[in-house]
């Protein structure tokens, strides 16, 4: 980010990359205040480039393309915490009747995409945590996310949902240690 915010460049990431590195997995970067609010969240939900680009072009795009909020400036990079989210391959998840869904997703361990037609919402597993939300709550924000009705996912059988994994990743203070956060379990 800081060498975009120069340069207006994307680095290249290094040949010698560890392998792990090079594998190709969603990512999210989000960008908090020191106070905890939001500055820029975007990413890539599905396993479509190696993880160290991915996670190189989430960071850009979080700070600059984010639209629900003007562009970081360099200056501001030393008043924010950045935090990396490493997902599993969404898993559509498969139910007889809407009222299951509940039961097929773990607050604290999953993050949720609600699809339908032309409207797609994704929520990453911490959201549900830090808002103290149950089951339910994190379908119906999902929804809202999306640009639904709350109780779609309950009322509307083409409504699709899927669900992942993450690994999240934070900063301590700005441009400090970074510790693998664990999600609290409901």
């Amino acid at each position: 980010m800081e060498s975009y915010l120069e340069t207006g460049k994307e680095i290249k990431p290094p040949i010698d990359a560890p392998e792990k590195l090079t594998r190709k997995c969603g990512v999210f970067t989000s960008l908090h205040t020191l106070e905890g609010n939001l500055r820029g969240c975007i990413g890539y939900p599905e396993p479509v480039f190696p993880l160290i680009k991915a996670t190189i072009g989430s960071a850009i795009n979080a700070a600059t393309r984010d639209p629900r909020f003007p562009p970081v400036t360099r200056k501001e990079l030393n008043h924010l915490l950045i935090e990396i989210t490493v997902l599993t391959p969404p898993e559509k998840i498969e139910v007889k009747d809407p009222k299951e869904y509940p039961n097929e997703i773990e607050v604290g361990k999953d993050g949720l995409i609600i699809k339908k037609d032309f409207f797609s919402g994704l929520l990453l597993p911490q959201v549900a945590v830090d808002w103290d939300w149950n089951e339910e709550q994190f379908l119906s924000q999902c929804c809202v996310k999306a640009g639904l009705t709350p109780d779609e996912w309950i009322c509307d059988e083409n409504v699709e949902i899927s669900r992942f994994q993450a690994e999240v990743f934070e900063e301590t203070k700005p441009k400090g240690q970074v510790v693998k956060r664990t999600l609290k379990q409901r």
